[in-house]
Order: C-alpha cells, then sequence, then structure tokens
C-alpha cells in the first residue's frame, strides 16, 4: 500500500504548500490557529513521560551493580546477568506481548503493561538474587510492550504530516533517561541504598499510569492507513513478513550500536586517555544527551517528509564524528564538541527510523513497532560483545570508535536501497 511516507511527502498541502509563518492575506487568528495545531497533543509528552520513569530502571542497574551484588552475596558477573535478563525481556518478549494485546484498547495496553513493570521492580525488589532475576525478564517485556503501544498511540493522536515528529517526542523519554534518569537514580541510591533508586522508579511509573489514564483517549483513532481497519493476528504477521520492513529493522541496529559503542566506552576513555578530572565526567556525558534532544528535535521535523535525508545524515556524521573521536579524546578542548554532536547525529536518526516502519507498515504497525523496540535493544545489548573482540585481543580503547564508524558506514548502503526502492514506489504512483 502508498503511503505519505513513502512518497517523500505528507500532509493535505501537498510538499509546496508552507506551514507555519503567516502568508498572503492571512490574519493574525489563523495564524494563532495554525500554531495550536502545529503543537503537539499533552498524551504525547505523557507517553514519553512514562518512557522515562520506565526507561530509567534501564539505565540505574549498570551504576549501582557492584552495590548489588554486594547485598545480594553474588560475583560482580552474576549481578552483571540481571541487565542482560531485562534486555532478554525486551528483545523477545515485545513481539509476541505486541501480538497478545492486538484487540486491546490502546488505553488499556499502555495501563496494563506499567502496572505489570511496576509489580514486576517492586516484587523482584522483595526477594532475593533469583526472584530479581526473573522479575526483570517480566519487565522488560512490559516494558518493550508499553514502548510499541506508546509509538502506535503517539501517531495516532496526531494528523499524518507529524508522525516522526510526535514519534520524536516519545523517543526523548528514553534519551533523558539515559542521560539524567540513570545517573540521578544511581546518586540517590548512594544515600538510601539501591533498592530506594528502584521504588523510585515504581513511584514514577504509576505517576505515569496516573497521568496516561487522565490524559490518552479512551479510544484513540485508529494509526495512519488503518483507517478503521480492526487490528488481526493475520494482518500483522504478513506485514512483518516484509523484507523491506526488516531493511529498516537492520539499519537500526547498526546505526544504534554505532553510537551506543561509543557512548558505552566514553567515561572509560575520558578517564584514561582524556584524563579529565572525574568531577568533570558526568557533565560531558550529560552534552550528548543536550545533541540527543537537539537531535529528536530536529529529525522529528525533517523526517516526516524527507526521512532518508536523516537517516542517511545521521549515519553519515556518526561515521564521520566516530573518526573524530579516535583523535579528539586525547584532549579535553577537543572532545566535548564531538561528544555533542555525536548526540545530535545519533538521535537525528530515531524519528525518522520510525517514519520508515510506519510507512512500511501503515496498515499493522503494532507488531512491527514492537519488533523496532527489539531491533533498537539489539543495537544496545550487542555493543559489548563487539568491544570485547578487540579489547581482549589489547586493542586501545579507541577501537571501539573505529567499530562504531564501521558500523555507520555499513548502514549507509541499506538506506541507499531503500530511498530508491521509496523512489519506484513513487514514481508508479505518479
Amino acid at each position: 500500500m502508498r503511503t505519505a511516507q513513502d512518497d517523500g511527502f505528507t500532509g493535505a498541502g501537498g510538499p509546496g504548500k508552507a506551514r507555519g509563518g503567516r502568508g498572503p492575506g492571512r490574519t493574525g487568528t489563523e495564524a494563532a490557529r495554525s500554531g495550536r495545531r502545529d503543537r503537539l497533543p499533552a498524551g504525547v509528552y505523557l507517553l514519553a513521560f512514562s518512557l522515562f520513569a520506565m526507561g530509567t530502571a534501564e539505565f540505574l542497574l549498570a551504576g549501582v551493580l557492584p552495590a548489588v551484588a554486594a547485598d545480594l552475596d553474588v560475583t560482580l558477573s552474576s549481578a552483571g546477568f540481571l541487565i542482560t535478563a531485562f534486555a532478554l525481556g525486551v528483545v523477545l518478549g515485545g513481539p509476541p506481548f505486541a501480538v497478545l494485546s492486538l484487540r486491546w484498547p490502546r488505553r488499556t495496553a499502555l495501563l496494563a503493561t506499567q502496572g505489570v513493570f511496576a509489580a514486576g521492580i517492586g516484587v523482584g525488589l522483595l526477594g532475593g538474587y533469583e526472584l530479581l532475576l526473573l522479575t526483570r525478564v517480566v519487565s522488560g517485556v512490559a516494558y518493550a510492550g508499553f514502548f510499541a503501544v506508546a509509538s502506535v498511540t503517539a501517531i495516532g493522536l496526531v494528523t499524518p504530516d507529524r508522525n516522526a515528529r510526535a514519534s520524536g517526542v516519545v523517543v526523548s523519554g528514553l534519551s533523558v533517561a539515559m542521560v539524567a534518569g540513570g545517573p540521578a537514580g544511581t546518586l540517590l541510591s548512594h544515600f538510601i541504598a539501591w533498592r530506594g533508586g528502584f521504588w523510585v522508579v515504581v513511584a514514577l511509573t504509576l505517576a505515569g499510569m496516573a497521568g496516561c489514564f487522565a490524559g490518552i483517549p479512551a479510544a484513540p483513532r485508529p494509526g495512519p492507513g488503518a483507517a478503521g481497519v480492526r487490528p488481526g493476528v493475520a494482518r500483522e504477521l504478513a506485514t512483518i513478513r516484509n523484507p523491506h520492513l526488516w531493511g529498516i529493522y537492520a539499519i537500526t541496529i547498526l546505526t544504534t550500536a554505532a553510537y551506543m559503542i561509543t557512548f558505552n566506552y566514553l567515561a572509560a576513555m575520558l578517564t584514561g586517555i582524556t584524563a579529565l578530572p572525574e568531577v568533570w565526567i558526568p557533565a560531558v556525558l550529560a552534552l550528548f544527551g543536550a545533541g540527543a534532544f537537539t537531535g529528536l528535535s530536529i529529525g522529528g521535523r525533517i523526517s516526516d517528509r524527507r526521512p532518508h535525508r536523516a537517516l542517511l545524515t545521521g549515519a553519515a556524521a556518526i561515521a564521520v564524528l566516530s573518526l573524530a573521536m579516535t583523535g579528539a579524546v586525547r584532549h579535553a578542548w577537543a572532545v566535548t564538541p564531538v561528544v555533542f554532536a555525536l548526540g545530535v547525529a545519533a538521535f537525528v536518526l530515531n524519528p525518522a527510523v520510525y517514519a520508515r516502519v510506519f510507512a512500511i507498515a501503515a496498515d499493522a504497525p503494532t507488531l512491527a513497532g514492537a519488533t523496532t523496540v527489539s531491533a533498537f535493544q539489539l543495537g544496545i545489548s550487542g555493543t559489548p560483545v563487539l568491544a570485547a573482540a578487540v579489547l581482549n585481543r589489547g586493542a586501545d580503547l579507541t577501537a571501539v570508535c573505529l567499530i562504531g564508524a564501521a558500523l555507520a558506514a555499513c548502514a549507509v548502503p541499506l538506506i541507499l536501497a531503500d530511498r530508491a526502492r521509496a523512489g519506484r514506489v513513487r514514481d508508479r504512483a505518479g
């Protein structure tokens, strides 16, 4: 099925219609109304907050891992399996949950996943290592289910020409969790013990539930392309077999791993190579988060009309900046702007990924959205394996940046192939 995103433009006015601003003969009242229409609904921001609350649990554990190992009387490597358990829940559990919840009203699915997530975190804190390991898997499944349903719900709350922008705002909740929620929770855990930080996550998740209950319509209109079509398992499974969709998933895995492999080892490089005082390292990491917000804002505004431009720009910039990082990391004055720019390049991609996924899977977006979340998680969780492959052979820490550059470069031909396919669809339609 041909969609507006496949053609490279959206909106009733076509590619040449001006947006925003005041045209000839346009009154101030009309301009004000247009500005209000350009704002995203409050529900989109409530979904972003909820994702921030839940995503904080993913990044908090890494900061308190030694305390968890000591308290539960297990080795550090055993405690590390708690991170793996959450990732497995996200990767393996999200798509099946998306299928099971197809018949549910979206608000019901959102509240159910948040409730299961909060219960999983809370119950895990009441027992020992084995119970915590099990509940981390359950929480990962619920997290992936919420992420997928939230993305579909967000695009159902806006007009098609703002799909990527709405998806970008929702994903921004995860970026806040990564650069602010996790570190803040880690700091808090030092004062109230590691369990205290996770109880705060439970409280924030419950607050998100209340917000979604109050701010999300009970039955939001179907997403783009659905046009009243009743969701069904057969339709979703048929859509997910589309090879072009898996090309987008490959792009997602490659580009996510490309920037995360550098980010995951950035603190170690700043300490061991830059010789930056420890007190300044959180500030440099926060620059990545500031760049991420900038990238999401840029990507959200251009991806609805030009998703491939955002994908190509982001992937190429990640490759170039990863290479630049190998030299810039040796100087504090040079590494800080590169970190910020890498955050911009990394997150300008995310809205474009969702724009393409929901364009290809317009009639059955729920399972496709859940699989996109799994692809992001695969990209994140695969970076330690790639890094270990070179670092265990005695390579310098900056070798991870070279891996990131190579991964981003590998994504470029896939993006070009998807752009060519979308062009053929547009030509046939024209």
